[in-house]
């Protein structure tokens, strides 16, 4: 079974909860509007964020018999899915959003120590290239990608946690947020000369980006206008990644990637929930002048 993509873990249920501002001081009580559970998590969102933009995508996880595990399953419906059951149940996560689209993000990883993601569930996928979501329970598929382009985001690694190294150092395209990166262009530099990535692309918000390429210092990319008021900045990383990677399958030279990122990045701002209204091909060929 060929598919563009196949993506590997990282589905989850956010529950978002808009607040009147961020920190939120202590009150016994915030009247909030209506609070929403909705597909969430990075690997739902590259997954749903390359369908929308006409890509073949398969996508495997390990998820709750729940509630949440239902939703799930629904949100992903329209996609090739693979499902394999988590013992602890869902992964959810409560966002406390305030009213310039910045968030806080609770998250609840519901580990199992030693589980797996079972090879049968993407064993008979030939995809053109494969994004593993940093799940404890994928570290362990790099061997059996083998010869297969592998992307990974590290979201707001310190360039030093144990945790995200055998994702960075073994992805031949690597994504991280400056959020937590007081020199990025150090750690870029650092997951290139360590491991096997060509290139490495660092986004910091409002301010776009870094890319790094093997033999190349850090160019930095402007971020896009964003298309409408700020609604909220959930899934916006993973909405960026879905437009890279949609340019990167469709033979774009690296500024065009990155252009795309941005551009679906910004889309994701301007939409209210993470994952639910992903920019399409048309839109984002139209805003890219492609």
């Amino acid at each position: 079974m060929t598919r563009d993509l196949l993506v590997l873990g990282g589905a989850g249920v956010d529950t978002t909860v808009y607040v009147p501002e961020l920190p939120l001081p202590y009150k016994d009580t915030y009247h909030v509007p209506p609070v929403d559970d909705r597909i969430g998590n990075t690997g739902a969102g590259v997954a749903l964020g390359c369908h929308a933009l006409g890509l073949g995508v398969a996508f495997a996880d390990l998820i709750g018999d729940d509630p949440q595990g239902a939703l799930i399953r629904h949100a992903l419906r329209e996609v090739d899915c693979r499902w394999g059951p988590a013992e602890a149940g869902t992964r959810r996560s409560v966002l406390l959003v305030g009213p310039d689209g910045r968030r806080t993000s609770f998250y609840d990883a519901k580990l199992t120590p030693e589980e797996r993601l079972p090879r049968e569930l993407y064993a008979d996928v030939r995809p053109r290239h494969v994004h593993v979501s940093i799940m404890d329970f994928c570290r362990h598929v790099y061997p059996d990608l083998d010869g297969v382009p592998i992307s990974t985001d590290l979201h707001d690694w310190d360039g030093a946690a144990d945790y995200q190294k055998d994702f960075a150092y073994h992805s031949d395209l690597v994504f991280l947020s400056a959020a937590a990166l007081p020199e990025p262009a150090a750690v870029m530099r650092d997951v290139i000369e360590r491991g096997r990535a060509h290139t490495v692309v660092c986004t910091r918000g409002a301010d776009g980006c870094l890319v790094m390429t093997r033999g190349s210092g850090a160019r930095a990319f402007p971020a896009a206008p964003l298309p409408g008021p700020v609604a909220d900045s959930n899934g916006a990383g993973d909405a960026f990644v879905s437009g890279f990677l949609y340019g990167t399958l469709r033979g774009r030279p690296l500024e065009e990637c990155v252009r795309m990122g941005a551009i679906a990045g910004a889309h994701a701002c301007a939409v209210t929930g993470t994952h639910e209204s992903p920019i399409t091909e048309s839109l984002l060929l139209t805003r890219a002048s492609i």
